[in-house]
């Protein structure tokens, strides 16, 4: 067994590989993802290239680097290319909504029914009721709004 495996190195590592691959889809961390892939890749070089296992083994560790930071790489892009996830962020969610106030605000301050909710709204002046207006931003569980027909 040893003999074969010394004989044919590649199978060790692609086995390694596939068992670290297999390891993987029992957890979700990602750490041995990269491991995997860079032991198969060492086991696909050295069945077509055979070179020493001292060679093998820092082909091993650098392709792990090498994967590991082009991962990094291309979730940094994934993430700056990301649209802005409003997911349970329900404030966040209501920008741009056209509503009607119920109530006069009072010192730019009141609340407005959205839904079966009661929202707490800031605007710059007060309003009367029935007044049309947008939500423009949320600060803390307050809605920003301002009138949606600037007033003459």
């Amino acid at each position: 067994m040893l003999m074969e495996l010394i004989a044919h190195p590649h199978w060790f590592w692609l086995t390694l590989g596939g068992l670290l691959l297999a390891a993987e889809m029992l957890g979700t961390s990602g750490y041995l993802l990269w491991s995997g892939l860079a032991a198969v890749l060492v086991g696909l070089i050295e069945w077509f290239f055979p070179f020493s296992w001292t060679h093998q083994g820092i082909l091993f560790a650098v392709l792990t680097l090498l994967c590991v930071y082009f991962w990094y790489r291309w979730m940094r892009y994934r993430e700056v290319a990301q649209q802005p996830n409003t997911l349970n962020q329900r404030g966040s969610q209501m920008i741009g909504m056209h509503l009607t106030l119920d109530a006069t605000l009072k010192d730019g301050f009141g609340h407005v029914r959205i839904g079966d909710s009661s929202w707490r709204v800031q605007a710059t002046e007060d309003l009367p009721a029935g007044t049309p207006v947008i939500v423009t931003g949320v600060v803390g569980i307050t809605l920003l709004i301002q009138p949606r027909f600037p007033s003459p």
